[in-house]
């Protein structure tokens, strides 16, 4: 099947079409996402990033996977450190995830953290996930990482941030839907 304008042919020979990036964009951020930051301990200290492309792969053995930038200049520090910690963000921390979202600040300043196994734990955060690299895969303009969970833990109060259609925002505790 031959798709006018299209970018390539798949391994079956069709020829997929051209997806505007804009579009893609758009209609995947009707997919709400929770919001992350990856921190491990660096060469001169704490890196960390915010990542919202994070899911769990696996139970057994325990498996997430995060997908940063090929772009991002702090993703090889945390690969170097072969370690990290997931930390999932509390929906106050919107200005605080944007500024791990920004190049050439100090993330970490005036930031509330402790060690854990996997690097350093944002204080406030809903939970925390200590993960050990496994394997990365080339996809397009990212890396999938993933990541052996080793160590986990989760606060007392979870009301994570949220992000979709290009803002962030909380989420809604109600009761559960009637199943039956």
């Amino acid at each position: 099947m031959d798709v006018p304008g299209g970018n390539g042919p798949t391994e079956s020979g069709e020829r997929m079409p051209d997806i505007p990036a804009a579009l893609f964009r758009e209609v995947l951020g009707c997919l709400p996402t929770g919001v992350t930051v990856v921190a491990a301990e660096g060469g001169r200290g704490p890196v960390g990033m915010a990542a919202n492309s994070f899911t769990s792969v696996s139970l057994e053995p325990p498996m997430v996977l995060l997908c940063p930038a090929r772009s991002s200049s702090t993703w090889p520090q945390i690969r170097a450190a072969g370690r990290f910690c997931v930390n999932v963000m509390h929906e106050r921390h919107s200005e605080m995830t944007r500024r791990f979202a920004q190049r050439g600040v100090d993330r970490f300043a005036g930031l509330g953290w402790h060690p854990r196994p996997g690097g350093p734990a944002i204080e406030d955060a809903v939970a925390w996930i200590d993960c050990v690299l496994l394997d990365e895969h080339d996809a397009g303009d990212h890396t999938i990482v993933v990541a052996e969970v080793v160590a986990i833990e989760a606060s007392e109060d979870t009301s994570p941030l949220v992000f979709h259609r290009g803002r962030y925002g909380g989420f809604l505790h109600g009761a559960p839907e009637d199943s039956g």
